[in-house]
């Protein structure tokens, strides 16, 4: 199999139409997104290792944040948590840089063929950071966690970006970065590539 800057062409050949993760896929947010979880959490005593944030990645804030309370039984507004969070990462959404090898594919394939955002983040921070890195308008469509009830490993974000780009699923082939979407594109019945043969985000902790 030949791969054209990280990305496996055969692969591409095949497909009317590519689906990416945000998060860790296209942006290299990951870091940044666990330092904004931790500063928040730390102010209401809720633990959350690196290793479990990763494990989670793919899931809406929101959901995390009750998973998290629920587990270890404290009182505590989701809402309110998650709001915070994501204000903690929009301040240093200034700090993101693109994943070049996943990036390039989109630019190389703009013109070529259907292209779609499935995330878990909420839409309009999903937006801001396809523009911060130069993406804002070469998808067809940008799915985030508000357009489905179900999330990853679920199909469903996926399976919208599918019907919005008019592609059926056997012919899309999605960018992931986490075990959670990776499972989702299976469920989907959507070929995968596992953009960690590429790209390992920086850990913040040992």
């Amino acid at each position: 199999m030949t791969f054209k800057q990280g990305a496996p062409t055969e692969l591409i050949q095949a497909a009317d139409g590519l689906v990416f993760d945000c998060d860790g896929t296209l942006a290299d947010t990951m870091p940044l997104h666990f330092i904004a979880w931790r500063d928040t959490l730390n102010r209401y005593g809720i633990e959350f290792s690196e290793d479990r944030f990763y494990s989670m990645a793919g899931q809406p804030t929101i959901e995390i944040v009750k998973v998290l309370l629920a587990e270890q039984r404290i009182n505590g507004d989701p809402n309110s948590i998650s709001h915070e969070k994501e204000l903690g990462f929009l301040n240093v959404l200034h700090q993101v840089q693109p994943i070049e090898p996943i990036v390039d594919i989109a630019r190389s394939y703009r013109d070529s063929k259907r292209m779609g955002v499935g995330s878990g983040s909420n839409h309009e921070v999903v937006l801001q950071v396809l523009k911060h890195i130069g993406l804002e308008d070469f998808f067809d469509a940008v799915v985030g966690a508000e357009a489905t009830d179900r999330h990853k490993p679920e199909p469903d974000v996926f399976l919208e970006v599918a019907r919005q780009i008019g592609v059926t699923p056997d012919k899309c082939l999605v960018y992931e970065d986490a075990d959670l979407g990776v499972e989702a594109a299976r469920r989907a019945g959507m070929t995968c590539f596992d953009i960690r043969q590429v790209h390992t985000p920086r850990r913040i902790t040992c």
